[in-house]
């Protein structure tokens, strides 16, 4: 292995020493709320993306990992979380109801 590798080989060590389980829930809520909107396929570029069963497991696993972070995290990053699953909840159905949904 190189300087390098092993450098950063150390340096990526470091950070997993100082990862927290909480980094990683927020870091997947975040993936997830984001792949469930654009399953949603709303726009013209996501349009043939659409996919209402990734937009259902999105909702659903927001709602499963939110409540575990209420410990942890800031009132006002759950709440955020709790709108944006709100949000998503409303577009989903909305989709649900339209021609293809």
């Amino acid at each position: 292995m190189s300087d390098d590798q092993e450098q950063l080989a150390r340096e990526l060590a470091e950070e997993l020493r100082q990862l927290r389980v909480e980094d990683i829930l927020l870091n997947a809520l975040m993936t997830v709320s984001a792949v469930g909107y654009r399953s949603l396929g709303a726009s013209d570029e996501t349009r043939e993306k659409r996919d209402l069963d990734q937009v259902r497991l999105a909702i659903e696993t927001m709602l499963a990992l939110t409540p575990l972070l209420e410990r942890v995290v800031p009132a006002d990053l759950i709440r955020d979380f709790q709108a944006s699953v709100a949000n998503l909840q409303l577009a989903y159905a909305k989709a649900a109801g339209q021609p293809g949904g």
